[in-house]
């Protein structure tokens, strides 16, 4: 117990500092482009404008519940909404809460669990999900570094972003084989582990693994989640192109969604940051010129996006404790 509790504090320690230095260096690039020229680039959205900015984000959000549940057998199609409402959690956890990715993904399984659906089967699922987005991931981003290197090839700005975009390749690579192979020998300490701690609590863990087997036999299971990730990944980058046309920002869709298509690279890349705060302004202020946009463009967009995600997520995260204070009771 005395090693736990001394590994649980410095976790906090370091995803506290990320913040902090993640918020100051946001602070820093605001500061540099002017705050006035921000905020008058985010107000020029309206309202119809934002409100479409967020609808986009709820497609996303059924998408993401479409492919987790295309991955969970046997469970009826009316139990489908359940799995985006967990998405729903996972994503305004770690977007707004002071959580690391990790700590969304384990309140998005807690909210499936909570519901009735068995440990064992929740878990696999999303593990195998987890597989297949960040396969997704994978084509979507070669997509944005194959963009950079042929149609902006030549370009001294563009040869300027390559390095930064063909390391984003290789830690979503890095990440996706890390994930792949380590999956179940993971899963075995952490049962070994759990088994000392929790009697029975092994056999829970070797029940997920099981069952990851049997999802991972079912091809077609897998290319659906696939399907239904990757139509995720390009919606929520039109909708950063929709936000810049409400905007009055004149950018082609390719050239979004090969921003786009980095960002969230850089994102998966910097998990331990919450909301990749700081690193997603400045990821953003690199590329603008590049791609014919300003500073104070890119950095309204990135603020549009936080305040998109504490509209969708702070009333969910609300309703969500609501739900388990009753089951609670």
């Amino acid at each position: 117990m005395t090693g736990k509790n001394k590994d649980k504090p410095w976790s906090r320690i370091i995803i506290l500092a990320a913040s902090l230095t993640g918020f100051i260096l946001a602070l820093y690039f605001m500061h540099r482009i002017g705050f006035h020229n921000i905020f008058s680039a985010v107000a020029s959205i309206g309202v119809e404008g934002f409100l479409l900015f967020c609808f986009f984000s709820v497609i996303v959000l059924l998408l993401l519940g479409a492919a987790w549940f295309s991955v969970t057998p046997n469970q009826s199609l009316r139990k489908m909404p359940l799995f985006s409402w967990g998405r729903t959690i996972r994503e305004a956890a770690s977007e707004i809460l002071p959580f690391s990715q990790i700590g969304g993904i384990i309140l998005g399984a807690r909210t499936l669990t909570g519901a009735g659906l068995p440990f064992q089967l929740v878990y696999a699922s999303m593990i195998v999900d987890m597989t297949a987005e960040m396969a997704s991931q994978l084509i979507f981003t070669l997509f944005g570094v194959g963009t950079i290197s042929f149609y902006y090839f030549g370009g001294g700005k563009a040869m300027s972003i390559q390095p930064l975009s063909y390391a984003g390749l290789g830690v979503i690579v890095a990440i996706l084989l890390l994930f792949i192979l380590f999956q179940r020998p993971i899963l075995n300490v952490a049962g070994s582990l759990a088994e000392k701690i929790v009697p029975g609590a092994g056999d829970n863990i070797r029940d997920v693994s099981n069952k990851m087997t049997e999802i991972y036999h079912q091809p077609m299971k897998l290319l659906a989640s696939f399907t239904f990730n990757m139509l995720a990944w390009v919606v929520g980058a039109s909708s950063a192109w929709v936000a810049l046309r409400f905007m009055g920002v004149q950018v082609s869709l390719t050239a979004v969604l090969t921003i786009e298509s980095l960002i969230f690279a850089l994102r998966s890349a910097a998990f331990i940051v919450p909301g990749a705060i700081g690193l997603q302004e400045g990821a953003y202020i690199l590329m603008a010129p590049l791609f014919g946009l300003t500073g104070a463009e890119m950095i309204a967009l990135s603020l549009l996006k936080r305040a998109r995600d504490i509209s969708i997520g702070v009333p969910a995260l609300l309703l969500w404790q609501i739900n388990e204070s009753r089951r609670l009771l």
